[in-house]
């Protein structure tokens, strides 16, 4: 609660920053806390001369505050880093629908919202983690994890670390699963991730890498980029933990890999919405979108940019790896619907 509500206390300088010359502030609700980020916002200051005032909360704190605050809200642009939480502020029409023949060009379909009623686009993505799969070199062969579905077969038992089915990270590649195998297939390859736990979910994503380089486990699921730190990383400690590790491109012969997106949108009630478009315009541009790709070790998506991430390049062998391409929405819909899937079958 805490988290969710600590935009109280800077509500008061969101406020104080609206008396600034309008046409020169930028009030923004991030979900992202990564301290790479403050060069990105730096840039765009320097560029435009707009200041931007930032709060920080996670994705389902920023709805709930947005929804409490309605018209009063003092918020431009609005960033959360799951596309489920893109696509139920989109439902719950706390974004405002933009036209930019930019964002149009630079960002794939696949990777923003379906046009609105008037043709403007609720939402973009500029950003996106691929949720990969880590094994034990020593122990697991890569073809017998190259797809989600074996994840759930038991030929994996008593092999997987994952952390809390509710996390919104596996909530969208549950929903994503759900709509390429439908409910029923779905359902029972969940139970088989529960049949096949080598621990009771626990943790973040980065636990899940080191409990398999501990030998807790010898299979887990995580998001790309908490990886690629490790790979990148100058402590001994987390070089061992890579040393022992591979990674797999999940259903590269399929679907592809799931891809969760970070994205940002113009808030409804926004007070400066051209200093808003401006920055989402700003978010696509090469030089934001490299702040992405090497501050954070997030896949740039914007056409034409190319991340030289070594990380990165090394996890895919300097090649690229085929995404999926469902609908953000298809996630969004079946969220509920595998909530109550976790709970049959005792996924926490």
């Amino acid at each position: 609660m805490k988290k969710h509500w600590a935009l109280a206390a800077a509500v008061a300088t969101l406020c104080s920053g609206a008396a600034l010359a309008q046409d020169q502030v930028l009030n923004l609700y991030s979900a992202r806390h990564y301290s790479t980020d403050e060069a990105l916002y730096n840039d765009f200051t320097k560029a435009t001369g707009i200041k931007i005032n930032r709060v920080d909360a996670d994705d389902a704190g920023i709805i709930a505050r947005l929804k409490a605050e309605g018209s009063a809200s003092p918020a431009d642009v609005i960033l959360l880093v799951d596309a489920a939480r893109l696509w139920r502020g989109e439902q719950d029409g706390l974004f405002l629908p933009i036209k930019s023949k930019l964002l149009e060009d630079a960002i794939p379909a696949s990777l923003r919202a379906q046009p609105a009623a008037d043709g403007g686009t609720p939402w973009f993505g500029f950003s996106t983690r691929a949720r990969v799969v880590v094994y034990d070199k020593l122990k697991v062969q890569p073809a017998d994890v190259d797809t989600y579905e074996e994840l759930g077969e038991p030929k994996n038992k008593g092999k997987l670390c994952i952390r809390s089915g509710s996390h919104p990270y596996n909530l969208s590649l549950f929903g994503a699963v759900t709509e390429h195998l439908g409910a029923q297939k779905a359902e029972a390859w969940l139970k088989g991730l529960v049949g096949n736990m080598a621990r009771a979910p626990k943790g973040g994503d980065t636990d899940q890498i080191k409990a398999v380089a501990a030998g807790e486990c010898q299979i887990a699921v995580t998001n790309s980029y908490y990886l690629a730190r490790l790979m990148r990383s100058d402590k001994p400690e987390d070089r061992a933990v890579v040393e022992k590790v591979g990674v797999v491109f999940p259903n590269q012969s399929s679907w592809g890999t799931h891809v969760n997106i970070a994205g940002a949108a113009v808030a409804r009630h926004s007070k400066n919405t051209a200093n808003a478009v401006k920055f989402l315009e700003y978010l696509a541009s090469p030089s934001a979108q490299n702040y992405f790709a090497n501050g954070n070790n997030e896949w740039p998506v914007a056409k034409g940019v190319v991340t030289d991430n070594p990380a990165l390049k090394s996890m895919t062998g300097g090649g690229q790896f085929k995404a999926e391409t469902i609908p953000i929405s298809a996630v969004g819909v079946n969220q509920v619907k595998v909530q109550q899937m976790l709970d049959r079958v005792g996924f926490k």
